[in-house]
C-alpha cells in the first residue's frame, strides 16, 4: 500500500515531538533528584573570653532553729509575744500554772529547813558525846550512836536541798524564754490549752541573721567550692548573690559556710550552704530563690549564636559546613550569655556554622553561603555580657 507523501510527513513529526516529549520528562526528573543549595547564613566558631553566672536552684534555711516544747504539764496561763514578732534572748514567751509547782517548791524549802534543824541537833549532841568520851563518862556505845545520829542529819540535809533543786526546776521550767535572738512563728496553743511535758508543741523560734541559701553541686565542682569554705566576700573568682522569687537581684553577698559530709552516692551531687547577712529580713526560711556564682573563667569558652542550635528529642544540634555541604553535630551546651551560648563539647574554633536557613536544611544538603550571611560571621558578633 502507498503512503502519501503527506501522511508521512506527519508521522515524522508526531514522532519527533514524542522524542521531544520524553526527553524533556528525563530533564525534569534529573533536576528534582538534585535540588538546589539551600541559602544560608553561617558563623565561624571562635573562642572568647566569658564572665557569666552560674544558677542553681536553691532553699532558703535558717542556721539555728529550735521547737518550743513544755518541760512540765499543766495549763497555758500567759502568752508574752506577739505570732511573727522578733524576740531577744531570755524573753519570757510562755508561762505555765505555777501554784502546784510553788507548793512544790515552799514544801521542799520547809523539809530542808527541818532536816538542817536536825542536823545542827544532831552536831551540838555528837560534840557534848566526844568530851565526854574523852574523860570516859559515857559509854562507847552511846557516842558511836551520836555519831551515827550527825551522819543521817547530814544525808538527810543533802536529799532535802536536791529535793529544793528539782522542785525549783519545775518551776523555772514552767515558765518557757527564748533560747536565742530570733523570729517565734505562730502560737499553736492560747491561754488556758493544757499542755503535757514533752509531748506538745507550742511553737518554733528561728535565727533571722545571717540565714543559710542550701543547693547542690555536681561531685566534679567539689575541689572548686572547697577552696571557698570561709572565705569572705568579695572573692576572687566567684561572687554569690541570690536571685529572688520575683526576679530581683538580693542586694547582699554570700560566702560558702559549709559542705555537707558526704557526696550523695545516687545523684552523684553534694550539698553546699552559703551564708548571707538579712539585716532586712527579707530572706524566710523555707523560700526558693536562685543561687547565682559568678565566674570569671581563665580559660577561653566556645561561644555561638543561640540561633545556630536546634533542639531534637532533649538534645542539641548544629549544622557545620564542609564544602558545600553541611553535617550535623550534636553538641552540649553550657550557660546563656545574651544572644549567645557556651558551647562545651562537639565544637572546635575554626568550624564555620548555620545560622540562618536551618529549617530547610537535612544532614548532607548542599548549601550556599549568601543573603544575611554577614550578620552571623564572625566580625559582626557582639562580645558576651553576663546574663543578669
Amino acid at each position: 500500500m502507498k503512503l502519501s507523501m503527506s501522511y508521512c510527513v506527519r508521522l515524522l513529526a508526531g514522532c519527533a515531538m514524542l522524542a521531544g516529549i520524553e526527553a524533556c520528562e528525563k530533564d525534569s526528573a534529573s533536576e528534582q533528584k538534585t535540588p538546589p543549595p539551600v541559602p544560608v547564613a553561617v558563623y565561624t566558631v571562635k573562642a572568647q573570653q566569658a564572665s557569666y553566672f552560674e544558677e542553681y536552684p536553691a532553699t532558703v534555711v535558717t542556721l539555728n532553729q529550735v521547737e518550743l516544747r513544755p518541760e512540765v504539764s499543766g495549763n497555758i496561763v500567759k502568752i508574752g509575744f506577739t505570732d511573727g514578732q522578733h524576740v531577744r534572748k531570755g524573753a519570757m514567751l510562755y508561762v505555765i500554772d505555777q501554784q502546784q509547782y510553788k507548793a512544790a517548791y515552799e514544801q521542799a524549802v520547809a523539809t530542808l529547813n527541818v532536816a538542817r534543824a536536825n542536823l545542827s541537833r544532831a552536831q551540838k549532841d555528837a560534840e557534848r558525846y566526844r568530851d565526854l568520851g574523852r574523860q570516859d563518862a559515857i559509854a562507847r556505845q552511846s557516842l558511836e550512836h551520836a555519831e551515827t545520829d550527825l551522819e543521817a542529819a547530814s544525808m538527810q540535809v543533802s536529799a532535802a536541798e536536791a529535793n529544793v533543786n528539782a522542785v525549783e526546776t519545775n518551776l523555772k521550767r514552767s515558765v518557757i524564754s527564748a533560747p536565742f535572738d530570733g523570729t517565734i512563728g505562730i502560737s499553736l496553743v492560747r491561754t488556758g490549752s493544757a499542755v503535757t511535758a514533752g509531748a506538745t508543741l507550742l511553737n518554733t523560734i528561728s535565727t533571722d541573721s545571717p540565714m543559710g541559701v542550701d543547693f547542690s553541686i555536681d561531685e566534679k565542682q567539689l575541689s572548686r567550692f572547697t577552696r571557698l569554705v570561709g572565705e569572705a566576700p568579695p572573692v576572687t573568682d566567684s561572687t554569690f548573690t541570690i536571685l529572688l522569687p520575683d526576679q530581683t537581684v538580693y542586694p547582699y553577698h554570700g560566702h560558702v559556710k559549709l559542705l555537707d559530709r558526704a557526696v550523695d552516692p545516687q545523684t552523684g551531687t553534694i550539698r553546699v550552704r552559703v551564708e548571707f547577712p538579712n539585716p532586712k529580713r527579707e530572706l524566710r526560711p523555707g523560700m526558693t530563690c536562685d543561687l547565682r556564682v559568678k565566674t570569671d573563667s581563665p580559660v577561653q569558652s566556645v561561644l555561638i549564636p543561640y540561633r545556630a542550635v536546634t533542639e531534637q528529642m532533649g538534645e542539641y544540634f548544629v549544622f557545620v559546613v564542609q564544602g558545600n555541604k553541611v553535617r550535623q553535630k550534636r553538641v552540649t551546651l553550657g550557660q546563656t550569655l545574651g544572644e549567645k551560648v557556651i558551647v562545651r563539647d562537639g565544637l572546635k574554633t575554626g568550624e564555620t556554622i548555620v545560622t540562618e536557613g536551618m529549617q530547610r536544611l537535612r544532614d548532607n544538603a548542599s548549601v550556599s553561603v549568601g543573603g544575611n550571611a554577614g550578620a552571623g560571621t564572625t566580625g559582626s558578633q557582639p562580645s558576651p555580657q553576663s546574663k543578669q
